[in-house]
């Protein structure tokens, strides 16, 4: 399947050790590197930096 193939599902977990996740897909082409994304952490109440887990 060539879409999971370019487009895989991946996990951005919270690097302040809180365990909370968002999943999403990513472009596997234009971002072969790992993600990183700040968004809102709802355990902490506020922004932190998510890394993709694999």
């Amino acid at each position: 399947m060539a879409r999971d193939d370019l487009r895989p599902v991946i996990k951005l977990r919270s690097t302040e050790g809180t365990g909370y996740t968002y999943v999403t897909r990513k472009n596997r082409r234009n971002n072969p590197d790992r993600l990183e994304l700040r968004k809102y952490d709802p355990v902490l109440r506020r922004h932190v930096l998510f890394r993709e887990e694999r």
